[in-house]
């Protein structure tokens, strides 16, 4: 599965596949074998490019709690990093009403389980319109303005593709 890792300011993204016994570490779209085995629980042995390496993972906190937070130990110190799920910046990043209110928009194909506004609501910055599965996924839709609910384009149980009109939010006028 793709993650996104986040180390300090930095990102990279990283993939670990397994295929016929064999697990490959996929690190910004270069592919090497990887062995990783759990010593005792928290504790690892990875074998990674004819290094072996003993890494102890802890459970970090994060500001963001969808962020899966650790903190690694190695024989030269400590480092803080988080896994992100790479579609969260999509969903937050596409498709959002903007400042002067706009249409929420579909970031990929699903299926609309659940709305959470109707017309006339009035909603706030950040705050979730409707649930849509993608992928197996549930993902929480916001918008990215405060408003009013002008129009909701689809209803519970329908199936979108990626772009689909779904909630116009109208700004305040000032």
């Amino acid at each position: 599965m793709k993650r996104t890792l986040i180390l300090g300011k930095d990102s990279k993204d990283v993939e670990l596949l397994h295929l016929d016994g064999v697990t490959t570490l996929v690190w910004e779209g270069e592919s090497q074998p990887i062995d990783i085995l759990e010593m005792e629980p928290g504790c690892y042995s990875i074998l990674l490019g004819g290094r072996s390496v003993e890494v102890r993972l802890d459970q970090a906190k994060s500001a963001d709690p969808e962020a899966h937070a650790y903190r690694a130990m190695l024989y030269d110190g400590a480092y803080e990093f988080a896994l992100v799920d790479p579609r969260r910046a999509l969903l937050s990043g596409a498709g959002g009403a903007g400042a002067g209110g706009g249409l929420l928009s579909s970031p990929m194909p699903g299926k609309i389980v659940k709305l959470l506004v109707q017309v006339g609501d009035q909603v706030q910055e950040g705050q979730t319109l409707l649930v849509m599965e993608a992928m197996k996924m549930q993902n929480e839709l916001k918008t990215s303005t405060t408003g009013t609910i002008k129009t909701v384009h689809v209803q519970e149980g329908a199936t979108v593709e990626t772009g689909a009109a779904l909630i116009t939010v109208v700004a305040p006028e000032a």
